[in-house]
């Protein structure tokens, strides 16, 4: 009997506090509605890091020769674009990332150099970290290379 009377207490309790006339869209702010709007707008205004090639092949280089590349990109979207970070897989390749943004339709150069270590095919990736919506794009080099004290063998260019 306590439990009859406790759920129809708690449906009593629900249809009484669920029935008030608070008239919702009285209590909304206007300036609110139009702040969230502009955010929101800006939100989807986004940069798109778009390359010109992802992976460059220096070819058969002897070992210890130091190389040199650069990588074009375009900003394809509507925002600036800002890299953050530019790392390599290992010590021996070093990206230099442009330091300012890069306007929407505006072009930008990585520049990545490379001391010629290792032996044989060797490849490595940079990772770059930009604003853009995936938030960072990944760019390849490879060689093969000669080791000093041996005959020219492999691919050739």
């Amino acid at each position: 009997m306590k439990r009859v009377f406790l759920v129809f207490g708690l449906i009593g309790a629900l249809v009484f506090v669920s029935c008030k006339d608070n008239n919702a869209t009285a209590k909304i702010n206007t300036e609110n509605v139009a702040v969230a709007a502009e955010r929101d707008q800006a939100a989807k205004q986004v940069p798109v890091m778009e390359f010109v090639e992802s992976e460059h092949d220096f070819g058969t280089i002897n070992q210890g020769e130091a190389q040199e590349t650069t990588f074009v990109f375009t900003n394809t979207g509507n925002a600036p674009l800002i890299i953050t970070d530019a790392t390599s897989s290992c010590g021996c390749t070093v990206p230099n990332p442009p330091k300012d943004p890069i306007a929407p339709g505006e072009t930008g150069e990585l520049v990545v150099k490379f001391n010629g270590s290792g032996q044989n095919q060797v490849t490595k990736t940079i990772t770059v970290k930009a604003n853009t919506e995936k938030g960072s794009e990944l760019l390849r080099i490879k060689a093969f290379v000669t080791p000093k004290d041996a005959a020219a063998v492999g691919p050739t260019k």
